[in-house]
């Protein structure tokens, strides 16, 4: 069922569990993540950043809310990493059923700003709203942003953030890197960070980012305060180094069902296990 962020979340942040929201480009990989989450029973956010939608056009949004409508798990449709009031707007037309906007670049009272517009219109639509506090690394990020180093998230002004916002959720940096986490940095998520945002907030917290970082660390996160994990890189690298494989050097291999069913059950793999890391598994039957 076709269903807003904040339904999916604010169970998940009851029952002490995260969400993955995958990151998708193109049908195979949509279809195959709604096929893991149908079969792991696992709700699902569908994650679609600007640039991902000038790839796929709204022609194929339409295809994702039409067969979102018929999952057996509940599923929300959500705009990544939104750059300004005006692309938010688009992403509602759409017919989007969640909202990120990122303004965690800009000074604290121009992202407080611009993150309470976004909210006030998206809400009147009856449309979740994810902020983003604190900026996370970025690697091989392309169009989501990010910093050349981690600026943490600091507890006072997530509680003020999210007062003068009304944000149903809030995108944290707590030790994560957008794309594989750089070679000379050691992966570490601030969990004590996590647990006093926490306590303060008590809002659905979102971790940007994760690959590389422990899973012990990660599943511990999703037990302790974040209730949505994005996953990106590692669906698609799983994807296209499969799909390199299964093309190789052979110019006879060219027909679709001869290479896509490998490189999604590849993903598959790869999501199946993000899925009940975060806890997420079986976690349908709660909506």
């Amino acid at each position: 069922m076709l269903t807003t962020g904040k339904t999916i979340l604010d169970v998940a942040n009851e029952h002490s569990f995260a969400v993955p929201a995958f990151n998708i480009s193109d049908w195979a990989m949509f279809k195959g993540i709604v096929e893991i989450s149908e079969e792991t029973n696992a709700p699902l956010i569908v994650a679609i950043h600007p640039d991902e939608v000038r790839h796929i056009g709204p022609e194929m949004i339409r295809g994702i809310i039409e067969r979102a409508h018929r999952s057996s798990v509940p599923i929300a449709i959500h705009w990544d990493h939104g750059a300004s009031y005006e692309e938010i707007l688009h992403a509602i037309q759409f017919g989007f059923t969640s909202v990120m906007i990122d303004g965690s670049l800009k000074p604290f009272e121009e992202n407080v700003a611009i993150t309470r517009k976004v909210t006030e219109s998206a809400h009147i639509l009856g449309v979740s709203v994810e902020g983003e506090l604190g900026t996370i690394g970025a690697n091989d990020s392309y169009a989501e942003s990010g910093a050349a180093e981690i600026i943490y998230t600091d507890p006072d002004d997530a509680v003020r953030f999210v007062e003068q916002t009304g944000v149903d959720s809030l995108a944290i940096a707590i030790g994560t890197f957008h794309g594989f986490f750089p070679a000379h940095l050691k992966p570490e998520l601030k969990l004590d960070l996590l647990k006093e945002i926490k306590g303060r907030v008590q809002i659905p917290l979102v971790l940007h980012g994760g690959s590389n970082n422990p899973d012990d660390e990660i599943r511990e996160a999703a037990r302790t305060g974040i209730n949505k994990i994005n996953i990106s890189t590692d669906i698609k690298v799983a994807y296209h180094d499969k799909m390199r494989e299964v093309l190789g050097s052979d110019s006879k291999v060219r027909e679709p069902n001869a290479i896509q069913p490998a490189c999604v059950q590849a993903m598959k793999e790869v999501a199946a296990q993000k899925i009940e890391l975060f806890g997420a598994a079986g976690k349908g039957s709660l909506y």
